[in-house]
């Protein structure tokens, strides 16, 4: 197929073939008219849904069973640029067949993949991802309009970067559970960002109730919080003495002499340790761990290491402690 006049050089290249052919001859365009719906026995479903950053809007057009919820048909009508026309062809087409249920979870992510040539190189330019989310948004109105229901409720979770559908709780994990301090990092992870660029900081494509930037500050500043309380019941566990610690207080008391006095000679020889399990043998107390990297295969880990292991806390902390590696 000839190149669009109005595409040229490296833009150009940056849309796919599937993107371009539904462009130009897009296979669900039109509409189902209220004599359609009743030759196949459908109820007509019209809803539109319009993009307020850059004033395209689609409508779509559903004949649904209503006995099975099964959409028979799917159109669409598109008032936008070329992209849009491409995401709602494909929209329309993955509704064909499935229930309104089932089509509710096709998201904007979806609609792009079926755009690509390959899986591994996205169909547009990342600003223009925000067409895709268009197309998903009318489905959650179409969907809403048949059921007699607000669209709202569709939608589970806030969703801070729409081109990617990745919401607040995901973000707010990543970051905690993988110690993330910048927001490339967060991009990398979770693809937030990654495409229309909106969701970073104020100033992008599209205003944003809350940013990424945002989002980073307030879980480090918990985390920060965090720690500060956790080194604070560290500390006024180390008033008491081991035996009647709990066993939460026991793990923290002995991973912080881990820390300072053992992990970083171990780390030094590409190793490491984790801790088990404490149990009560008394007068002993059986604190089991785990060796890790090279410890793990060391012939030390059972005789000179657990040896200087178990000296230190006994020492430091309990003289009853008692080192099992398994």
């Amino acid at each position: 197929m000839a190149k669009n006049s109005l595409i040229s050089g490296s833009i150009w290249d940056e849309y796919s073939n599937q993107v371009v052919n539904r462009m130009n001859n897009p296979k669900h365009q039109g509409e189902i008219t209220e004599e359609r719906a009743a030759e196949l026995g459908a109820k007509l479903i019209v809803a539109d849904f319009g993009a307020e950053s850059c004033g395209d809007a689609v409508r779509l057009y559903w004949a649904v069973n209503e006995e099975t919820d099964v959409i028979l048909e799917s159109k669409f009508k598109s008032f936008g640029c070329g992209t849009a026309i491409a995401s709602s062809d494909v929209m329309a087409e993955l509704c064909i067949g499935k229930k309104v249920d089932e089509a509710v979870k096709i998201t904007n992510i979806d609609v792009e993949f079926a755009l690509r040539d390959n899986a591994n190189t996205p169909a547009v330019p990342p600003q223009k991802m925000h067409c895709s989310v268009m197309a998903y948004d009318v489905i959650k109105k179409a969907a809403a309009e048949y059921k007699g229901v607000d669209m709202e409720s569709f939608e589970t979770e806030v969703i801070v970067c729409e081109c990617a559908r990745v919401s607040l709780g995901t973000i707010r994990e990543v970051i905690r559970i993988n110690d993330l301090t910048t927001v490339e990092q967060i991009t990398d992870y979770t693809k937030a960002g990654a495409f229309c660029k909106s969701c970073i900081r104020p100033g992008g494509h599209e205003e944003k109730d809350i940013y990424l930037v945002d989002i980073l500050a307030d879980v480090r500043a918990e985390m920060a919080e965090e720690k500060m309380k956790s080194a604070a019941d560290a500390s006024a566990a180390g008033t008491l003495s081991f035996e009647k610690m709990t066993l939460v207080q026991r793990i923290k008391a002995i991973d912080a002499i881990l820390d300072s006095d053992i992990r970083p000679m171990l780390v030094m020889d590409g190793g490491n340790m984790e801790i088990i399990d404490i149990k009560e043998n008394l007068p002993h107390f059986d604190l089991y761990i785990r060796y890790l990297g090279s410890c793990s295969g060391c012939s030390s880990g059972s005789s000179g290491t657990l040896y200087a292991i178990e000296s230190v806390l006994q020492q430091k902390i309990d003289e009853n402690i008692r080192v099992l590696p398994i």
